[in-house]
């Protein structure tokens, strides 16, 4: 096979390049499926607590880890090796905050700074520890629909491109 051969391979005819973004899906998958066993284990009879303990919350937060690499490798692709906007640098950065307020909000009673300590009672998750994942959640969201290439698609263009004028010389 000849270069030119490959690179169709990696990419759509729009140029996109599919394995990054394929594989951005994949890790978001996954993260979504682990996310799942540490939110609801009963889901796979993995479930010996009727509280949402440590090693769960722990679980979790692996899962919305890969969530959070798998959509911005994804949502990255999208821009085609392009220089990303100020927005979707700004989205990567809320990305990465949001999921940093959900690591103290899922582990606060772990770090001491939740309403259960560690040493004298056994940590779960909270109705304060949930709100907390919450904006953390909606943060990342946030993040993911700025890291989107609305500048890139003529829906967006303010005005268009105005016509060429033959002058006469």
């Amino acid at each position: 096979m000849n270069a030119l051969t490959m690179q169709k391979n990696r990419t759509a005819i729009n140029h996109y390049p599919l394995r990054r973004i394929q594989l951005g899906i994949i890790i978001a998958v996954g993260g979504f499926l682990i996310l799942m066993v540490g939110t609801r284990p009963d889901l796979f009879l993995l479930d010996r607590s009727p509280v949402l303990g440590f090693v769960q919350i722990a679980v979790m937060l692996v899962g919305l880890a890969a969530i959070c690499i798998g959509g911005s490798i994804c949502l990255g692709g999208l821009w085609k090796g392009c220089t990303p906007s100020i927005a979707a640098e700004l989205g990567a950065r809320i990305i990465s905050t949001g999921y940093i307020i959900i690591v103290f909000a899922g582990l606060a009673d772990i770090f001491g700074l939740g309403s259960h300590p560690y040493p004298e009672f056994i940590p779960y998750f909270g109705e304060w520890q949930a709100r907390g994942v919450q904006i953390g959640e909606g943060l990342i969201a946030v993040g993911f629909l700025l890291m989107l290439p609305y500048s890139r698609h003529p829906f967006f263009h303010s005005r268009p491109n105005p016509p060429e004028i033959d002058r006469p010389d």
